[in-house]
């Protein structure tokens, strides 16, 4: 896999334009510029299926350019919070199939993001209660992970043996089939927020001594390898990343020069095609601006495919990025929780409905499928 060179490739095209334009991602032409953030939300069923509930939670909010589902686990050992869904068996892709159609009958579109929590998990979710993976044996200190017992702290990983990375990259290749089987419209991957790929990708949490570990290039040697195999399956225009530059959750603590760290990344994704980077601006769910700045342009004019901007967006900043060129989506995640008609509400710059934090995780409609919709002012006489 050869890196693109910034002086020789071909310049990005920025599309600029208002919010609530079309878009166009990889071979997709996505009504508007507003995609639903995953929202990791703990609703499916015991075996790892979305229920009726995740139907009509979707279903609610097909008005989005583009939905990214909640994380979805690649295998049963990916899995660090309970009630989440996967893609890893039959069942589970004729759930989800269930969730697609619809999507589609409302005129949406809906990605599944691949998820692999690593070291972000803990025993009571693990087959015959084994410890947790990562790239080594690094405690998330001060992390918890939610069991069926409720949260707990996540005890030390263990570090994966060098074979059994490459069953982790044919687990992703396996789940982004059974997506596209599923009905998806293409792929997320899950590059983010101190999970197993971005555990890899980082100096702190990655001590190895093998291909995988050291030098930048090694560490980030999986998340590429990843990439290249989702590619492979879903086609590079219909697979995106989701990349947390700076964002420092689950005790991933960022590299010292993560500009240098992350403009590598985008500049080797950039050569495989991928349709989109999902970038977290700042701290996820937290500041924007970190001590020391980010130069988020970099990453972009170094991305030819589609940028999607998160955290921390409302309705002026959102406009003001798609309009200046500097995002060409805009990504929001608390605020789709409590308004499933946040599209209309945008167009219309009108009141949001607050979510209510004590139900985010587990339960049943109350605070997940019962916000109330814009009620339409009725026409004067």
């Amino acid at each position: 896999m050869s890196p693109a060179n910034p002086s020789t490739s071909s310049p990005r095209v920025a599309q600029r334009g208002s919010l609530f334009e079309p878009v166009q991602l990889g071979p997709i032409t996505l009504p508007n510029r507003i995609a639903m953030a995953p929202l990791t939300r703990c609703r499916a069923l015991a075996d790892g299926t979305p229920g009726p509930m995740i139907v009509e939670h979707y279903t609610q909010r097909a008005s989005a350019g583009l939905i990214i589902s909640e994380g979805v686990n690649i295998s049963r050992s990916a899995r660090g919070y309970d009630l989440t869904p996967g893609l890893y068996t039959d069942l589970q892709v004729e759930a989800w199939r269930r969730v697609t159609q619809a999507v589609h009958a409302c005129g949406g579109h809906i990605f599944p993001q691949l998820w692999h929590v690593g070291r972000v998990s803990h025993p009571d979710l693990q087959p015959g209660g084994a410890l947790p993976v990562a790239p080594s044996a690094i405690q998330a200190e001060g992390t918890t992970s939610y069991t069926p017992s409720g949260f707990k702290p996540c005890p030390t990983p263990r570090a994966l043996a060098t074979d059994e990375i490459r069953t982790i990259v044919a687990d992703y290749g396996r789940a982004a089939r059974r997506a596209l089987d599923a009905g998806f419209d293409g792929v997320e991957i899950h590059a983010a927020n101190g999970y197993l790929l971005e555990q890899f990708l980082r100096e702190r949490t990655n001590r190895r001594t093998d291909r995988y570990g050291g030098s930048l290039e090694d560490r980030a040697r999986l998340l590429l390898e990843v990439a290249e195999a989702v590619a492979a399956v879903c086609g590079a225009g219909r697979t995106g990343i989701r990349l947390s530059p700076v964002s420092p959750v689950n005790a991933s603590e960022p590299d010292r020069d993560p500009l240098n760290t992350y403009r590598y990344v985008v500049e080797r994704l950039n050569a495989l095609g991928l349709g989109y980077i999902h970038i977290i601006e700042g701290v996820t769910q937290g500041p924007r601006d970190v001590p020391g700045g980010f130069d988020y342009a970099a990453l972009r004019n170094a991305f030819r495919g589609c940028y999607i901007a998160n955290n921390g967006y409302d309705w002026h900043l959102a406009i003001e990025a798609c309009e200046e060129g500097r995002a060409d989506m805009v990504a929001f995640g608390r605020l789709f929780i409590a308004n499933p008609d946040l599209v209309e509400r945008l167009r219309l710059n009108a009141p949001l409905n607050e979510p209510d934090p004590a139900s985010y995780f587990g339960g049943g409609e109350a605070g997940y499928n019962d916000y109330p919709r814009l009620v339409p002012h009725p026409a004067p006489r």
